[in-house]
C-alpha cells in the first residue's frame, strides 16, 4: 500500500493530531509541508485539497480529507484492524463520543489560544496578551477540574482503553506542557497521571521525535 500523505506544517499541532493517530495505527505515512508563511495554504494545488485552505489534510489513494478531527476518525475506522484499536467495542462507547465532544468544544477552544499566545507568538517575534492568557487559563483550569473528577474514577476517557478521545488531546496537552502554563495539568494528580500515560506510548513518542520543536529558551542572562 502506498504510504498516506497529510498535508500540512510538522509543528502544527493539528498536523501532529492526526500524525498521532496514524502512528498509533503504524501506518506508513508521509508529511507533505504546506508552509503558511508563504500562502501555499491558499494556493490552488491545495484548495484543490481542502478549498477552506486550511492544514492538515489526508490524501489516502482517492479519498482526500480534510478537518483533523474528522481525519482521524475516518483513520480509526478504516484501519480498525491495524495497530491500536482506537474504537474498541470494550470501551464505552457513550463516554468515547461524549469525550470527542468535550475535546473540541471545551478543551481545544482555551488551550489553542494559550498555545498560540504562550509557544506560537513568541516564536513569530511576538509578546503573548496577558488579557487573554490570563482568560483561557482561568476557563482551561475549570475545564481540567471536570477532568480531575472523571480521570479519578477512568484511567482513560472512556475507561480502562487508550481511545481516540485520547488521541485527539495529546498534540494540545504537548503543547501546553511547553508552556509557563504547564502547572493546568502537573496540579491535578489524575489529569497528570493521564497525561504521562499518554507521553509513555511508544507511538506517541514515535511522533514526538518527527516535531521540530524549537529548542527551550536560554535562561541565561
Amino acid at each position: 500500500m502506498a504510504p498516506l500523505k497529510l498535508y500540512g506544517m510538522p509543528l502544527s499541532p493539528n498536523v501532529v493530531r492526526v500524525a498521532t493517530v496514524l502512528n498509533e495505527k503504524g501506518l506508513d505515512f508521509e508529511i507533505v509541508p504546506v508552509d503558511l508563511t508563504t500562502g501555499a495554504h491558499k494556493q490552488p494545488d491545495f484548495l484543490a485539497l481542502n478549498p477552506f485552505g486550511q492544514i492538515p489534510a489526508l490524501v489516502d489513494g482517492d479519498e482526500v480529507l480534510f478537518e483533523s478531527r474528522a481525519i482521524n476518525r475516518y483513520i480509526a475506522s478504516k484501519y480498525a484492524s491495524e495497530g491500536t484499536d482506537l474504537l474498541p467495542a470494550t470501551a464505552s462507547a457513550a463516554k468515547l463520543e461524549v469525550w470527542l465532544e468535550v475535546e473540541s468544544h471545551h478543551f481545544y477552544p482555551n488551550a489553542s489560544p494559550l498555545v498560540f499566545q504562550l509557544l506560537v507568538r513568541p516564536l513569530l517575534g511576538g509578546a503573548p496578551d496577558a488579557a487573554v492568557v490570563d482568560k483561557h487559563a482561568e476557563q482551561l483550569a475549570k475545564v481540567l477540574d471536570v477532568y480531575e473528577a472523571h480521570l479519578a474514577r477512568n484511567k482513560y476517557l472512556a475507561g480502562d482503553e487508550f481511545t481516540l478521545a485520547d488521541a485527539n488531546h495529546a498534540s494540545y496537552l504537548l503543547y501546553l506542557s511547553k508552556t509557563p502554563k504547564a502547572g493546568l495539568v502537573a496540579a491535578r494528580p489524575h489529569v497528570k497521571a493521564w497525561w504521562e500515560a499518554i507521553v509513555a506510548r511508544p507511538a506517541f513518542q514515535k511522533t514526538v521525535a518527527a516535531i521540530p520543536l524549537p529548542p527551550p529558551p536560554s535562561s541565561s542572562a
